[in-house]
């Protein structure tokens, strides 16, 4: 696992999408990473170094010390590893305050929780339109079928983006932050993205032409720091709106119905109504994780888990080993639909916590409810292939049944 001097073997990199999406980085490999405590990720072929953070508190600690842990520079590896991410100071996520705060208060109103109640009668109805079309059925791809359909309309819905143009900015978010296959490149992953952001340039004109009450035309008319948002900040924006609102949607819904399907006991307390729709949700984020980690860049010479931290070092925070931190939950490694309290880390923590988390919820909620009300049971392949990524955590494909 880890050597004594508490330094990686370079046989296993976790800044590697083959090795993450491969056979991984499982439990056993984490629960050795936080008795270890935070380690140092040695220099690989063109990639810099960079410090492992896996322990709940540790982890938790780091997202709230914004004043050392800098986002600007960049917060997903894959990204900060080959230099600054060219939308720091602009797109929300590699932000850090002032302006972070400003930008943050203007995004959450088009996103307030009372904005995603309204929504919960859509969100609902299309769960459940999706699970009855596959229910008796047979068998079918769970991922192709239902899990890359609902987010996607979701935020498309959000953000007023038409119809005609959704399967499109699907097949382009599926390309940014994993992949479905080796041959993959970062030059496809980067095209992917430009095409998104330059879809989002002539929807921002459009709303400045003709504003609506959509987080489009908010951000396209709002003020930061007393001026007005460029078209290309505003474009970022809804780039990460995007990503965000479909690709960790779509990572939980698969996951989600795996559980399910491999723990027969928790769906019948889900379907009895013994267990809550809501705590459900959090504690199937939780086994989940979606979004494996986040990465901070040093401000200044900082302490992290009781190790110094040089400043400019690069800092990655392992969600998906703090959600299994046996000193943050009781029984971590099993599934248990009711367990409370729940404060896990599938969001993030602190002033980044994930802005699009109440439509999230609602999303895995409803598509909860859909499930118990027209299945009886769920079966799903018993290995299947995850996706090449050392950020999202997901499949590829599901092969699955769902008896009615």
């Amino acid at each position: 696992m880890v050597s004594a001097d508490g330094v990686w073997p370079v046989e296993q990199d976790l800044a590697d999408p083959s090795f993450m999406g491969g056979t991984g980085a499982g439990d056993d490999f984490w629960a050795e990473s936080r008795r270890r405590g935070v380690t140092w990720h040695e220099p690989r072929s063109d990639r810099p170094g960079f410090w492992v953070v896996s322990r709940y508190r540790d982890v938790r600690d780091a997202y709230v010390n914004v004043d050392g842990l800098s986002s600007s520079r960049g917060t997903v590896l894959d990204v900060l590893l080959r230099g600054p991410d060219s939308a720091g100071g602009k797109m929300l996520a590699v932000t850090d305050p002032p302006r972070h705060r400003e930008l943050r208060i203007l995004m959450a109103r088009a996103l307030s929780p009372e904005y995603v109640r309204r929504m919960e009668p859509t969100l609902l109805r299309r769960s459940r339109q999706l699970v009855r079309r596959w229910t008796g059925s047979g068998e079918f791809d769970f991922v192709e079928s239902i899990a890359d359909r609902m987010p996607i309309e979701t935020i498309c819905d959000v953000l007023q983006v038409p119809g005609s143009d959704r399967t499109m900015l699907m097949e382009w978010n599926k390309q940014t932050l994993s992949s479905t296959s080796l041959d993959h490149t970062l030059l496809d992953a980067l095209n992917a993205r430009n095409e998104i952001i330059l879809y989002f340039i002539d929807l921002v004109e459009e709303r400045r032409a003709a504003p609506g009450d959509d987080p489009i035309s908010a951000l396209a008319h709002g003020r930061v720091q007393g001026e007005q948002l460029s078209t290309e900040d505003v474009a970022l924006n809804c780039y990460s709106l995007i990503l965000g609102g479909d690709e960790s949607s779509r990572m939980s819904a698969t996951s989600a119905v795996r559980a399910l399907h491999g723990h027969p006991d928790q769906w019948r307390s889900l379907k009895s109504g013994s267990v809550d729709y809501d705590t459900a949700v959090e504690e199937l984020i939780r086994w989940a994780t979606p979004a494996m980690h986040f990465a901070r860049t040093a401000e200044k010479d900082v302490t992290v888990g009781g190790t110094r931290i040089a400043r400019g070092d690069v800092v990655s925070l392992w969600n998906v080993s703090a959600n299994r931190d046996e000193e943050a939950f009781d029984d971590p490694g099993s599934l248990n639909l009711s367990r409370r309290p729940n404060k896990h880390l599938g969001f993030g923590w602190g002033p980044h916590f994930c802005l699009g988390a109440a439509l999230g919820r609602a999303s895995l909620k409803y598509l909860l409810q859909a499930l118990a009300e027209s299945v009886a049971s769920i079966e799903t392949e018993e290995h299947p292939q995850r996706v090449y990524s050392n950020f999202l955590y997901g499949y590829r494909s599901l092969r699955t049944t769902l008896v009615p």
